[in-house]
This record gives C-alpha cells, sequence and structure tokens, in this order.
C-alpha cells in the first residue's frame, strides 16, 4: 500500500531585514506537521524560502545605499541559517529572485490565467500599502490607516494587468463553506466566508517597471511592467516543484499528495484563502487542502516585525537559552487562536519548570533509581498494579491524542498530551515510593520486590513513550531521551547509560 504524501509549506518571508521570532513560530509548527507526519509513516515534502521580489526589498536597500541583491541575498542567508538552531527538517528552500525553478513556473502560471481569460489590462487608481505590498479600499482601512501597519497607504495612479477574481466568488465560497479548502481555526474561516459575502473585486497583478525599480519578473509579453509580487510570491508553492519545467516532483507532490498543507499568520490570510486559490482555478491546477492560519506574537503589546521596532531574534534566542527552550515555549504558550506576549522571562519560566523540573527531571530520576536498585538493567517484568495503571493509560492514549490536537492545528492541546505523561508518572513515582520498597526488599520482603520492578518497569515504558512523543516537538531532546532509555546491549546485559542532564537550568545561568 502507498503510503499517503503530505506536502507542507510556510509561507516565505520578505527579506528587507533579518528573521523574527514570528516567523519563527511558523517554521516551527510546519516542522512539527512535517515531523509527526513522517513519524506516521506518510511521505512528506516540506518547503520554506525567501520572497525576494518585493518593493520593500528595494526600499530597504535603498535606505542602507547597497544594492539590492546584496540586502537579499544577506537577509535570504540569515533566514536559511534558522534551519540548525530551530532543529528544522524541511526538504526544500527556495528564493524567489534567484532559484531558476521559479521565473519558469511563474511565467507558466500567468500564461495558464491568460489562456483562461482572467489577466487584462486597465488603468487604476488607488491606495497602496507598501508594508503590505496590496491595495485597499477605503472601507478596508483603519481610520483611514491600514490595519496592518498603521500607516497612510499612498495614492497610486497606473495601468496595470489584474486578475478577474470577481469571477470565483460563488465557486471559492462553495470550496471553503463546503471544507474541501479546509481554513482553520474556525474564526479565520468565518472571516474569508464574510470578505467573499461582501463581494470580490479583480486586483492588480502587475507593476510599472519604473515603481518597481526594475526588479522581480517581468510581465510575459509585456517588458514594460513586472508580475505583483503576490502574484510571483504565491507560485513559490509550485514552482518549487518543478511546475512550468515538467519535472515529476510537481505531478508527485502537488497533484498527487492527499494533503496540501499552508502555514499562514492571519495578516496574509486573504492571499493565501482567496487570491491563490482563484489563481489556481483559473490554471485548472489543484487547491491547497488546508491553510491553517497562526495569530501574532507580540512584544510589550506590539505585534513582532522585523523592521517595526518590535523584534526577538530567534537565532540570538537560541544562543542564549538553547532550541528546547525556544521550540517548548512556542508550542506550549502560543494558542490555537489570539495573540500572545512575548517575554525572556516567560519562556525562561516555563522551560526551567517543565522541560528542567518537570520532563528532564522525571527522566534522570527514573534511570538513576533503574541504576540504583537494579544495577541499570530494565526489569523485564510487563505486571501492573493500581499504582500505575493511569500512568500507562495516559501513555497509551498520547499518540492519538497528540493526532487529534495536531488534526486541528492546536499546539498547545497536542503539547498538553505528551506532558501529561511527564504529570502522571510522577505522580506514580509519588504513589510507589521506590526507593521505600527497595528499602523493604532489603530487608527480605519478596512482594516488595516484585511491585519495584513493576513500578521501575512502568516509568522506563513511560519515557520511552515520551521520547516517542515528544519527537515532533523536541527532535533533539527525544533523541537523548530514547539514547538513554535504550541499553547498551547484550555484550553488557543490557544496562542502561548512566543518567545525563536533559536540560539545563536556564534561570540560573
Amino acid at each position: 500500500m502507498t503510503p499517503q504524501r503530505t506536502y507542507v509549506t510556510t509561507t516565505i518571508p520578505y527579506v528587507n531585514a533579518r528573521p523574527h521570532l514570528g516567523f519563527a513560530l511558523e517554521l516551527v509548527q510546519a516542522d512539527v506537521l512535517a515531523r509527526h507526519a513522517r513519524q506516521r509513516g506518510e511521505q512528506v515534502r516540506a518547503l520554506t524560502g525567501t520572497d525576494d521580489n518585493s518593493l520593500k526589498n528595494v526600499l530597504a536597500a535603498e535606505a542602507e545605499g547597497i544594492g539590492v541583491r546584496e540586502l537579499v541575498d544577506r537577509n535570504a542567508s540569515a533566514f536559511q541559517a534558522l534551519r540548525s538552531p530551530l532543529a528544522l527538517s524541511f526538504d526544500d528552500f527556495i528564493r524567489t529572485s534567484s532559484d531558476p525553478r521559479h521565473r519558469a513556473g511563474v511565467e507558466r502560471l500567468w500564461q495558464r490565467c491568460t489562456e483562461a481569460g482572467d489577466l487584462y489590462r486597465r488603468t487604476y487608481s488607488g491606495l497602496y500599502c507598501v508594508g503590505c505590498e496590496q491595495f485597499y479600499q477605503p472601507e478596508d482601512l483603519a481610520d483611514g490607516l491600514c490595519p496592518e501597519h498603521g500607516t497612510a497607504p499612498q495614492q497610486v495612479a497606473e495601468e496595470n494587468w489584474f486578475f478577474r477574481l470577481s469571477r470565483y466568488t460563488s465557486q471559492l465560497r462553495d470550496l471553503i463553506s463546503g471544507g474541501r479548502l479546509r481554513v482553520e481555526p474556525a474564526s479565520r474561516r468565518n472571516e474569508i466566508l464574510a470578505l467573499i459575502d461582501g463581494g470580490l473585486h479583480d486586483f492588480s497583478v502587475s507593476r510599472s517597471q519604473t515603481r518597481a525599480h526594475g526588479w522581480g519578473i517581468a510581465v510575459p509579453g509585456d517588458p514594460s511592467q513586472v508580475i505583483y509580487v503576490w502574484w510571483d510570491a504565491l507560485g513559490n508553492y509550485v514552482t518549487s516543484l518543478g511546475y512550468g519545467t515538467d519535472h515529476p516532483d510537481f505531478a508527485r507532490w502537488w497533484e498527487g499528495s492527499s494533503r496540501r498543507i499552508h502555514l499562514a499568520g492571519k495578516g496574509v490570510i486573504r492571499f493565501h484563502a482567496v487570491y491563490w486559490p482563484a489563481m489556481l482555478l483559473s490554471a485548472g491546477l489543484p487547491l491547497p487542502t488546508d491553510i491553517l492560519v497562526h495569530d501574532y506574537l507580540t512584544v510589550d503589546g506590539r505585534k513582532i516585525s522585523k523592521s517595526g521596532g518590535a523584534n526577538a531574534d530567534p537565532a540570538e534566542l537560541v544562543s542564549e537559552v538553547g532550541t528546547d527552550a525556544v521550540r517548548w515555549w512556542l508550542l506550549r504558550e502560543v494558542p490555537r487562536s489570539g495573540d500572545v506576549d512575548f517575554t525572556r522571562a516567560r519562556l525562561v519560566e516555563r522551560a526551567d519548570r517543565e522541560l528542567a523540573g518537570g520532563l528532564g527531571n522525571l527522566v534522570h530520576r527514573t534511570i538513576t533509581m533503574i541504576h540504583r536498585y537494579r544495577g541499570g538493567v530494565v526489569p523485564a517484568t510487563t505486571d501492573t498494579s493500581p499504582e500505575v495503571a493511569e500512568l500507562e493509560r495516559v501513555c497509551a492514549q498520547a499518540p492519538a491524542a497528540i493526532d487529534a490536537g495536531l488534526a486541528d492545528f492546536d499546539f498547545r492541546r497536542a503539547t498538553s498530551s505528551v506532558w501529561r505523561i511527564v504529570e502522571e508518572a510522577n505522580r506514580a513515582i509519588d504513589a510507589t515510593r521506590p526507593w521505600q520498597l527497595a528499602k523493604a526488599e532489603r530487608s527480605g520482603d519478596a512482594r516488595a520486590a516484585e511491585q519495584l520492578d513493576v513500578a521501575l518497569a512502568a516509568l522506563h515504558r513511560a519515557c520511552v513513550s515520551l521520547a516517542a512523543c515528544l519527537g515532533p516537538f523536541l527532535p533533539t531532546a527525544a533523541a537523548l531521551i530514547a539514547a538513554q532509555c535504550a541499553p547498551r546491549g547484550t555484550s553488557q546485559c543490557g544496562v542502561l547509560p548512566a543518567s545525563q542532564a536533559l536540560f539545563p537550568r536556564i534561570g540560573s545561568s
């Protein structure tokens, strides 16, 4: 039986500045989904990358007094370098300005939509936000300001190419309301349905070469125009698979995947849940199956941004507190819906309490007791007792609970299922009191010896379960726990390695 194929993508951020923790959230969420699917035996391809062809990048380069190519190469490298500090497992990284796959695919997509009769040229005047790289209707503004950036949009008038988005209004509504195009959480799905019901306007899909400063992909057959950055950027989900070059990866991973999952922040939901599906419908291509939307991280109540002053550099943060602490905070602290404020103090408190004081301490205590009371050899018994019954039930139910949490795009619920193992294992230690059983055993109590074997074996199984369940969330820590729980081999009588600290306390460092 052929394994199910799953294709997971992140948005591709502008590279006008270095990466921030808000995008690290999306990277880690996508990585968890990809690792979890692989763990379930699915064939997985995970993609991230950078949006290089943006006017924001051009303006940032001008502000620094350097060339656009120099700026985008430098900053894109910083995004690509997040792989190691965040322990990411992406299969592909695309850059829209330099990857040879991209231009051919964007041009093919443009041609297909032209053939469908969905591209036309007209003069337009409107309110344009450079930060969002989009035109706004006056009713979409908040007191005349961009609702995303709080800045006054520019009045722009020029002749551009437009896409007939309005043609796909009813089709998009049916797809989303019927669940064929799944938008989660429900509040975001309702937001998109309300947007559609309010009437979809055709949108501009090109810019003049002059306003684009000559940066970007020229419109096929019209070199006076550059393809609009969002049309260009959204195409990366298929151009990275060889769309436009007839590479077999496109048929395998876009047309052949049972799940095509896009992760996106709430500020770009319109592009991913409305514009992109309409473009695909026009081109006669399959749609994504899931658009999973996260809210924002804030610093002192302000949205984290690369250039807005409220920032937290993920690479610097990892160098201070470690990969596991950063990933754990992002997955345990950020809700399914609603913004959450980041502080280093909150991160440190959770890492010290749950990783060092909870999970790490549990594994250390378990391995140490097996060494102290059984010479490092895990008791072979599979017997159980009332004191460990709940622990065994929680371990048995954890994989399905994690599956359900991640299926609902709820990382807090999924990690809570992992944390329950830690809580129940610590309760089992308090209930069984292995140190008292060992003392009774030394006094000749055979029943206490059996109970000690049952307790230690159950705790060891719980740690093994933890390693497996933790794998998608904290892959490095999961591998260390698995190694500490694995006997060294028959040549050493199956003795466990000595316990080593998994998580240093950050607050005391």
